[in-house]
């Protein structure tokens, strides 16, 4: 934890567009992209804030709706401009808290973050001229074939490919990303191994130990956990990491995962390898059996619907009525009945006189499902026994 910088948002100002005196950049009739040239012009106007004092390491550029006002472009634009700062190193990017400047002349420490799909494309794209053999001089597939190739997006797949134009990689001869013309200039480059299973991981599990540390310190067996958004604040990371970091603890036993008000709780403290489990959780099922039980269910339900009211070949009511009638979600609804489908009940049929259509009449059964919610009341009372 000491080797990263976790600023609170309170203790940072922001520098306001209204305070910005430097003429905006002429966009008009460039050779380069908009981005590019909002992005040296960024450059200029953070080195000469610092020069003057204006602004220091614990100042927050505008917001990005507000710089795409300032400089007639969109926000995408804008965040494009942003991440040629952040491999330059004028700014660093943080979830909740916004862009923050740095004097690329004094950058010791690092904030704490996920390595960006960007990151991941543009070692990918490296592996594919490796993998190619592709020579020097030698033509590159467009970032439209390549984000095929790396299993990204189109749009992270430009700017990584702009990102090794600026370090003198590849070439590009036109002023759209998307269109052919990219040439390779050096072979002169590191790949990193894996980083797309490692990078994830490090972050992960770095959360994950820090998330050990928290409930060590915070919790009990039985008390349940903050919310997402709240940890994420705790811990200085995003959400997906938090989520993933849960996920492991969940796995490792420390943690117990339930649907709806139950949340998820903790079954033991994460230091003791041994700990005794709550009987009330032995009757709850796992998240992912609770999900089930709710599908299943609902797809007995309507096969014993289809069986008492139904015949061969007649619609039944749409998602949306039944959904009210059942008082679930219509998602709940639409995957009971496409496994419906799958077992050869149902077919579905679009245009005017489309909808959900019976094909066979399903056998009903009386069926056993888990334990899946106990109320405390019942918990306090078994306990005693």
């Amino acid at each position: 934890m000491n080797d990263y910088i976790l600023p609170s948002k309170a203790d940072l100002k922001q520098m306001k567009v209204e305070e910005i005196t430097k003429p905006v950049p002429d966009l008009k009739n460039r050779f380069e992209s908009k981005s590019k040239v909002i992005a040296k012009w960024l450059m200029e106007l953070i080195t000469e804030s610092i020069k003057s004092g204006q602004v220091d390491e614990k100042t927050l550029l505008p917001s990005k709706p507000d710089m795409a006002y300032l400089l007639g472009v969109s926000i995408g634009t804008i965040q494009n401009a942003l991440r040629i700062l952040e491999d330059n190193g004028f700014v660093e990017s943080k979830q909740c808290i916004g862009t923050i400047i740095r004097n690329p002349e004094n950058r010791v420490k690092k904030m704490r973050k996920l390595t960006s799909k960007r990151e991941i494309a543009i070692n990918e794209i490296k592996k594919f001229i490796e993998r190619n053999e592709i020579e020097v001089g030698s033509s590159i597939p467009s970032s439209r074939v390549i984000a095929g190739i790396i299993n990204c997006s189109t749009n992270t797949t430009r700017l990584a490919m702009e990102h090794l134009t600026q370090m003198g990689i590849i070439k590009h001869q036109y002023r759209n990303g998307n269109d052919n013309g990219w040439i390779l200039l050096s072979r002169d480059f590191e790949i990193i191994p894996d980083l797309a299973e490692t990078a994830n991981e490090t972050l992960v599990d770095k959360v994950e130990s820090d998330l050990k540390a928290y409930i060590n310190k915070n919790l009990k067996p039985g008390d349940k956990m903050p919310p997402h958004a709240e940890l994420s604040k705790e811990l200085k990371a995003s959400i997906k990491t938090i989520h993933d970091a849960l996920k492991m603890l969940i796995d490792d036993g420390i943690l117990l995962a339930r649907r709806g008000r139950y949340g998820t709780t903790v079954l033991r403290m994460p230091d003791n390898e041994n700990g005794d489990e709550k009987k009330e959780t032995s009757i709850f099922a796992k998240a992912t059996d609770t999900a089930f039980y709710y599908y299943e269910k609902t797809q007995d339900h309507i096969k014993k619907m289809i069986s008492e009211n139904y015949q061969i070949g007649q619609r039944l009511p749409s998602i949306q009525e039944l959904s009210k009638q059942l008082n679930l979600s219509p998602n709940t609804i639409r995957k009971a009945f496409h496994n419906l489908a799958k077992e050869g009940y149902l077919v579905f049929s679009r245009g005017r006189y489309g909808g959900t259509f019976v094909i066979d009449i399903p056998e009903t059964e009386e069926q056993a499902f888990k334990w899946l919610a106990v109320n405390p009341q019942y918990a306090k009372a078994y306990n005693k026994e």
